[in-house]
């Protein structure tokens, strides 16, 4: 109880002063310190599920911890006052270390210290219920006394420490419950006060930022560019649809009136762009396929948008940069670091600082107000979300997040492709059939799709038309099947003449690779 009203205290707090939560805190500082194989399992094992699962094992520990604590106060009042001043410390250390969306160090701190201080008031309150027996080892008296008086005499109380001892002999079961259940109601009322408390920034905030018409629209969409195959991934991935994944426990609501973006570092003029600066500028619409590193061969991780957004080599050029750069440096909100080189921000290529995904304002989970988009590049070296910083500067002074956890600097996409229908061990009718999904290739585009049954000839696909060099193709493949199981594989071939490769790499490094294969039982 005494746990859980510093916890929801502490959540009110955070609310109130848009400080950082005790639990994102250190939920966030767990994922920070895990080691690159179990974020690596995580990403592919949990999914989007991750984060919650997260802050439920947040909440598990605490909760095991908690009931050790009372266990122990119950004969050790103060190892447990201590035990649960370690617990604050930890969410205040969490805080004051850790990456947090609160800069003001007093928000940062404040609701950790407020969880400290109303847990430890609370396993001192509730430890002052208890009683505890008189010893029960025999002492001669001194003087001899009469048995009768001795008996009439009330046992002196004794509740562990002195510093904690009422002076009320035994244990009031009642006057315990009481407290106990107060302490925990204290907890739930500031844990329900920071659902209510309401935010500077919502849905209505975000719907009210007004995207001009791109001075640069995109180009229209080719007759064929979608299939006619159900189930195949659509042209355009739907906002609510595409994939999400960052280190973020909680999604930042930035407010797009105070937002900034500062652009320094190897330039000749530093530069301060606020979204209304950004808005009043050429602005450009393209279709680009976003493709994240942990992307499992024919995994979910990527995705189609329409995307509205200014230059980066605009802006690079109105600061000049300077020789020797050859690297930018972008920063969250968080504090998370990415590292892009120059040249593909430079090259020609549509590398934007978006506004706008697929007709509207980017949603929060996105990035809103402002991200980075780069096409032909991982998102973890070029995707940057809730921008805030972007220095001109050299890899070589420099290391981002993801790179000191043992990934790439440059990350490349590479050639893949994807078997959405029919789904793994889907049971389908003999006679004709149809297999379908998606390739990619940014930067390249992609030439040739073609699909092997069992241990057959490649035989080519038909494909889609083609988009843009950035964006996926749709294909599909039809094929005559026979009663029994049957293995399918894809693979493609971009429009350099480069086949995908048949080895099997995992993420990590710098991508997967290899074929993607599903079984189907034809009956």
């Amino acid at each position: 109880m005494a746990a859980g009203a510093g916890l929801g205290v502490g959540e009110l707090a955070a609310a109130l002063v848009g400080g950082t939560s005790p639990v994102v805190g250190v939920g966030t500082q767990l994922i920070d310190l895990a080691p690159g194989p179990a974020k690596d399992w995580a990403v592919k094992n949990l999914g989007t599920a991750d984060k919650p699962i997260l802050v439920g094992g947040v909440l598990f520990a605490v909760a095991v911890f908690a009931l050790l604590t009372g266990a122990v106060g119950a004969s050790r009042p103060r190892v447990a006052v201590v035990l649960t001043i370690g617990l604050g410390l930890l969410a205040i250390l969490a805080a004051a270390t850790g990456r947090t969306l609160a800069a003001n160090p007093f928000t940062r701190l404040l609701p950790g210290v407020v969880t400290l201080l109303v847990a430890t008031g609370g396993i001192i309150l509730v430890l002052r219920t208890l009683g505890r027996p008189p010893s029960t080892q025999t002492v001669e008296p001194e003087d001899p006394v009469d048995e009768a008086q001795s008996q009439s005499e009330p046992a002196p109380a004794y509740c562990g420490d002195d510093v904690l001892a009422t002076g009320v002999a035994g244990f009031d079961r009642r006057r315990f419950l009481t407290t106990a259940l107060s302490i925990g109601a204290a907890g739930a009322a500031g844990l329900a006060g920071s659902r209510l408390v309401p935010g500077g920034v919502d849905e209505a905030t975000r719907a009210a930022v007004k995207v001009p018409v791109p001075g640069s629209p995109a180009q229209a969409l080719p007759a064929g560019v979608s299939g006619d195959v159900a189930g195949v991934s659509t042209f355009f991935t739907p906002n609510k649809s595409f994939y999400r994944v960052d280190t973020l426990l909680t999604v930042p609501k930035v407010d797009p009136r105070n937002w900034e973006l500062r652009v320094h570092g190897m330039v000749d003029r530093e530069l301060r762009l606020s979204l209304a600066d950004l808005l009043d500028r050429h602005l450009i619409e393209r279709d680009i396929t976003l493709t994240c590193v942990s992307n499992e061969v024919g995994g979910p991780y990527v995705g189609n948008a329409r995307w509205i957004g200014v230059p980066i080599a605009e802006i690079l050029r109105e600061a000049g940069v300077r020789a020797g750069a050859d690297a930018v440096k972008s920063t969250s909100v968080d504090g998370l670091t990415i590292g892009t080189p120059l040249t593909a921000l430079t090259d020609g290529r549509d590398a934007m600082f978006a506004v706008a995904m697929n007709g509207e304002p980017l949603p929060f989970v996105h990035g809103f107000p402002v991200r980075m988009v780069v096409p032909g590049l991982y998102g973890y070296v070029s995707a940057t979300k809730w921008i805030v910083d972007f220095e001109v500067t050299r890899f070589a002074d420099f290391s981002a997040y993801w790179t000191d956890r043992g990934w790439a600097v440059e990350a490349p996409i590479k050639t893949a492709s994807r078997i959405d229908v029919p789904k793994g061990f889907a049971t389908i009718k003999a006679g004709p059939a149809v297999a379908a999904g998606v390739a990619w290739a940014q930067r390249r585009g992609i030439s040739k799709v073609e699909v092997q049954v069992d241990d057959g000839p490649w035989q080519p696909a038909k494909l889609a038309a083609e988009d843009s060099i950035d964006t996926w193709r749709q294909w599909r493949f039809r094929w005559n099947a026979t009663p029994g199981n049957h293995k399918l594989t894809v693979r493609a071939t971009d429009a350099e003449g480069n086949l995908q490769t048949a080895d099997r790499a995992a993420p990590r490094p710098n991508g997967s690779s290899g074929l993607h294969n599903t079984v189907v039982m034809v009956e």
